[in-house]
Order: structure tokens, then C-alpha cells, then sequence
């Protein structure tokens, strides 16, 4: 999973508003990690984080730049590098 995980450093996410107006972002080529925010901006960083916390929690480490696709429930748009 590790090298996998590193090698790529690239991951779609599945983001959608919930009932009480957060967005909230799925990663699903890593089970359980997801995170919300009221803003896009604020749920970009975190995103960011919590990919970087499930990597460092399956013991995986390295100093890549994570690029993320980030895919719209409304409209299926896919936006790179957001």
C-alpha cells in the first residue's frame, strides 16, 4: 500500500454539501478518509491533511507533493489541482 500510495502521490476526491451546508471530501482510494469544512478553500487544506494522516497512520512517509482531483456531486465535474 505504502509504495503505492507514495509512488502516485495523485488522488481523486469525491466532494459533496452535506444537510447542514459543510462540504464534505471523500478519498476513495483510501478507505476512511475523509474530512469536512464550511468553505472549499479551508476543505482543500484539509484534504490535504487528512491524506497526510492516513499515509503517516499505514506507516507510509515521504516528502511528495499530493495533487488532488476534486470531484463535484452536483455537477460530476472534475477540477484539477484544487
Amino acid at each position: 500500500m505504502c509504495e503505492e500510495a507514495l509512488e502516485e502521490m495523485k488522488y481523486n476526491v469525491f466532494v459533496e454539501k452535506d444537510e447542514d451546508g459543510y462540504f464534505v471530501a471523500t478519498i476513495p482510494s483510501l478507505p476512511g478518509c475523509h474530512t469536512q469544512a464550511k468553505s472549499l478553500d479551508e476543505l482543500s487544506s484539509r484534504t490535504r491533511e487528512a491524506i497526510e494522516a492516513y499515509l503517516d497512520l499505514q506507516g507510509c512517509t515521504g516528502s511528495g507533493c499530493i495533487e488532488i482531483r476534486v470531484t463535484d456531486s452536483e455537477t460530476r465535474r472534475s477540477d484539477e489541482g484544487r
